[in-house]
Order: structure tokens, then C-alpha cells, then sequence
């Protein structure tokens, strides 16, 4: 990495801080990244002592800030979803208020959320739910991601969680938990969201994400009286928000594809955002080394695809 790019990093760290109105030290916290190479790289010093701080650092700091340092194959289009979905996170984020938020598989749910987290780092906080966490994993991964410290048992640990939130909004800030594809959560993590709903209701806003499946187990555990389902979704009911169904056609997605036949491919076997960039980006970047134009024939080459499959 040339000095160059430390000193763009470097530049961009410091509008960073000055557009979030962040502190080096809360930068650091957030981050993860040692004080003393923040301190050092700020001051155009690229050493501890007499040794280099190492190119991670500094590409770990690119990545936090969003300042890519490799050509990027995939750009975001503004999709209906991502249209419908920034208005409900800014709306729950600004009034407290817990939001659940459907949508298809592959519909830029999650980049929309982390988009929206990048865009408020001191006080939104994403946790990605795992198909198999259980509560203790999911109250870890907040205090993990709210570098919130650790106590000895899981009600103590909640109340943890509840009291930085409040300490955030009484601090001015505008606290908010994001948890996605929460179709995976269960029913003690379920219960747990509606101790969060009562103890933070207009302090901190929570937002789960997820696909219809989150909407069927919840209408299942109320039919099936299970503790505290009935009472959560009744607080949640008038807050759930379906997005918009995924446009087939992929505008703004294909604008530069001049090959028919690979936009036909793409149309009739991409079934969302999602295998649209797993498709296309590999092509790309092949197409970009080679120099060979982009086509329905190349795609399938690279991707290994025979021509009697996805015709």
C-alpha cells in the first residue's frame, strides 16, 4: 500500500469523524482498531516506534468508513425496497418505535439496513440473527456490537443493554437496535424483544427484519398461546411493513448490458437482487480482466453453466 492511499485513508477518516460528529475515541470504540495506531495514523505517523503500522489497519479502517480501496463490480440502485424500507427505519429511529419490516429473500433488506447503519454509527446497532442462536447468543451479540460489558447472568445482561440505550437518548443521541433475518428467532428471543418493546418504547427504536416466515411463526406461537406471543404481537401489530415485491425486470441494474440474450438470461433466471449479483459480479470481473465483452455465452462459460441449463 502506497503512502498515498494511507493519506487518503487518512483524509477520509477525518471527514468521517467530522460528518457523524464522532470522537477518535468513540471511532475507536466502534471500530475495534487500537487507539494508539487511530492517534498515529491522524497525525500522519504510519509507525509505532520504529514499526510500520501493518496494511490491515488501514484497510480496516477503509472498510468502517465505506471508502473503497478495489474497484467495486456491483452498484446500488435505488429499488423500491430500498425506497419503501429508508423511510420506516428513519421514522422508528427518530420516534423510538418498534417496526417490523417483511420482505423477499434477496431484496436488499439487509444491504438497506447496513446502508442506513453506516449512515448513523454512534447509535444504530445491527444484530444478524443465526438459525441456530439461541437467547444467550443474541444478547451477546448485542453487547458485542454495543461494546456493552458483559455481567453474569442473562437478566442482568438485558438490563444492561436497556440501561445504554437510555443513557444514549438521554445523552441526545437517537438509540436503535436492527435485528435481521429475524424469520430465525425463536420464542424465548421473541419474549425477549417484548421486555425490550416495554422498557424502551420512545427511548430506542426496534426494527426486526425479516421474510414472511417471521410473520407465520409469530401467528403461530400466538395461536398456540404461548407465553408473551399474544402480547407482542399486539404491540406490534400495526407496525409491521411489507416492502414492495422485488421488479423482475432489474431496472438500473442492467442499463450497461447491450447483449439480448444475456439480459433474457438474466430476466428469466434471476429470481432476485441477490442472484442477480452473484450471477453478474464474477462475469464482470472476469469480463474486466480479459477484456472480452459481456454476453449470455461468457456468463455461462464463467460461471460453468451447460447451454441446456436456465434457457
Amino acid at each position: 500500500m502506497t503512502t498515498e492511499i494511507k493519506n487518503q485513508i487518512v483524509q477520509e477518516l477525518e471527514n468521517y469523524l467530522e460528518l457523524h460528529k464522532m470522537s477518535a475515541n468513540e471511532f475507536v470504540k466502534k471500530s475495534g482498531i487500537n487507539e494508539a495506531y487511530v492517534s498515529n495514523m491522524r497525525n500522519k505517523s504510519f509507525k509505532i516506534g520504529a514499526t510500520e503500522i501493518a496494511e490491515r489497519w488501514f484497510e480496516k479502517v477503509a472498510q468502517f468508513i465505506g471508502l473503497a480501496l478495489k474497484k467495486s463490480y456491483w452498484t446500488p440502485v435505488q429499488t423500491n425496497q430500498m425506497t419503501a424500507m429508508m423511510p420506516i427505519l428513519e421514522d422508528s429511529k427518530e420516534h423510538g418505535l418498534t417496526n417490523v419490516v417483511i420482505g423477499e429473500t434477496g431484496s436488499g433488506k439487509t444491504f438497506n439496513a447496513e446502508l442506513f447503519a453506516k449512515a448513523n454509527p454512534l447509535d444504530t446497532f445491527i444484530v444478524k440473527v443465526g438459525s441456530s442462536d439461541n437467547l444467550s447468543d443474541l444478547i451477546d451479540k448485542i453487547l458485542e456490537g454495543a461494546k456493552i460489558p458483559h455481567s453474569k447472568t442473562k437478566s442482568k445482561n438485558i438490563n444492561g443493554i436497556v440501561k445504554f440505550m437510555q443513557k444514549q437518548k438521554f445523552d441526545g443521541l437517537k438509540p436503535q437496535l436492527i435485528f435481521d433475518e429475524c424469520e430465525y428467532m425463536k420464542q424465548p428471543t421473541l419474549g425477549m424483544m417484548k421486555e425490550f418493546y416495554d422498557d424502551l418504547k420512545g427511548h430506542c427504536s426496534i426494527v426486526l427484519i425479516g421474510t414472511d416466515e417471521l410473520i407465520d411463526n409469530l401467528d403461530k406461537l400466538r395461536k398456540r398461546k404461548k407465553a408473551g406471543m399474544r402480547q407482542f404481537y399486539r404491540r406490534i401489530k400495526f407496525g409491521i411493513r411489507v416492502l414492495p415485491n422485488i421488479d423482475k425486470n432489474y431496472r438500473g441494474f442492467l442499463d450497461n448490458i447491450q447483449d439480448k440474450g444475456l439480459l433474457r438470461f438474466l430476466k428469466s433466471n434471476c429470481e432476485n437482487y441477490g442472484e442477480l449479483h452473484d450471477c453478474l459480479v464474477p462475469a464482470m470481473r472476469e469480463a474486466d480482466r480479459t477484456g472480452e465483452p459481456l454476453t449470455e455465452a461468457f456468463v455461462r462459460k464463467v460461471l460453468n453453466i451447460p447451454t441446456a441449463m436456465f434457457v
